[in-house]
């Protein structure tokens, strides 16, 4: 709620003082618990994956899924501004149903967009993952409705892209840095990084990998599978 208050003095002027009663973002909050209480009542567990353009979000995605397909039903949603590359390339080397989401202008998904794209899951999987749209600011802004968020950087990426996104680093509930194959070869810090993460988000999980060679993909699978059988009880 905004309240208005009158300037004092001349009253002509045009300066007005707007107190903020509420969080404007109270009503995105409220949608995220309705979602998740939906999406709880049929057994289906929501990741929201966000990184940057580039860091291997599709490429982890699909060797996440080859690790957890055999022991749990599985989806994707896709969010790209306009392509469905992402969606055809997972679901055509994984066998798992995945959703497209054109988010055209806007640089993330809102709990509406998801609603839509559960439409087309029938039945809904156990585990579902949401591909962000790629960037590192917005998604950490607007509740998807997600029951686990997860941050996706790469080595890459740099060690300064780490410290310039602390809110997404303190929203989310674990951090795979990918990559990490390629360590010898770029200016990543790692222990820089991690304890960046760590000073802005002790409980974060922090899951080292590299999709390409396999390292550090089955731990990361394994902890996916433990956050899933948590959240059921």
């Amino acid at each position: 709620m905004l309240k208005i208050a009158p300037s004092e003095g001349n009253e002509m002027t045009r300066v007005r003082t707007i107190q903020v009663n509420q969080s404007v973002f109270s009503s995105i909050q409220a949608e995220g618990d309705a979602l998740r209480g939906k999406l709880k009542s049929r057994g289906t567990f929501l990741i929201n994956v966000m990184s940057s353009p580039g860091a291997g979000k599709t490429t982890t995605l699909v060797g996440l899924i080859a690790r957890l397909k055999k022991r749990l039903s599985l989806g994707v949603i896709e969010a790209d501004l306009d392509s469905d590359v992402d969606a055809k390339r997972v679901s055509d080397l994984t066998g798992v149903p995945a959703i497209q989401i054109h988010t055209d202008s806007l640089c993330h998904v809102d709990c509406g967009m998801v609603e839509e794209a559960l439409r087309g899951f029938a039945p809904w999987p156990q585990m579902l993952f949401l591909e962000n749209v790629g960037n590192l600011l917005c998604p950490a802004e607007f509740d998807s409705g997600s029951h686990l968020n997860v941050a996706l950087i790469s080595v890459a990426d740099g060690t300064e892209k780490v410290t310039n996104y602390p809110k997404l680093f303190r929203y989310v509930d674990a951090v795979l840095i990918n990559k990490m194959d390629a360590l010898p070869y770029f200016d990543f810090d790692y222990d820089k990084a991690a304890g960046f993460i760590r000073s802005c988000n002790p409980r974060a999980a922090l899951l080292p990998l590299s999709a390409k060679t396999g390292i550090g993909m089955t731990e990361a699978a394994d902890y996916f599978e433990e956050a899933y059988e948590n959240w059921r009880k």
